[in-house]
């Protein structure tokens, strides 16, 4: 009989022992899974405009836009003069991450009221730095007034196409 209750009280204790401790079935780590999408950052952007305006038939403190091909139809917005008269410069937001390369660059380009009276309308992206980079890849290297290719990293830095 006392071998019976030693081993009532073994198989008890080892039914408890497991019960004593918590088992936690949280894994490490986040609970909810990571969004599903493209990395967005801020990127900076500075134009540096001509001295001296081409347009005659407008005015030529008319403020210098810019717009890129990641933004919606009306996503385009002014970009803000510095005390020169000549740089202008802004923040675009929530800009796709394509670098390093996986997909094809983001076009860009700004409106600037300068050069209104040119084949482009105004269009250019000569004399345009986006993230840092000055852009030297343009959509069409016959017509450098009209857009310019871009990659932008996680940092929100440019990067011309190779």
């Amino acid at each position: 009989m006392q071998k019976s209750l030693a081993r009532i009280a073994v198989a008890c204790t080892l039914a408890v022992v497991p019960l004593a401790s918590c088992y936690d079935f949280h894994l490490q780590g986040p609970e909810d899974p990571s969004p599903v999408g493209p990395r967005l950052v801020d990127v900076t952007i500075e134009y540096r405009q001509l001295q001296g305006c081409l347009n005659v038939s407008a005015s030529c403190d008319a403020p210098v836009w810019f717009s890129a091909s990641w933004m919606l139809e009306g996503g385009q917005f002014r970009l803000t003069r510095d005390a020169t008269g000549y740089i202008w410069r802004g923040v675009a937001k929530a800009v796709p991450v394509n670098f390093p390369p996986r997909d094809d660059p983001h076009a860009v380009r700004v409106w600037d009221p300068h050069l209104e009276q040119y084949p482009s309308g105004g269009a250019t992206a000569e004399r345009l730095t986006v993230g840092g980079q000055l852009l030297t890849r343009f959509v069409s290297e016959d017509h450098p007034d009209v857009a310019a290719h871009v990659h932008i990293d996680d940092n929100g830095f440019g990067h011309n196409p190779y």
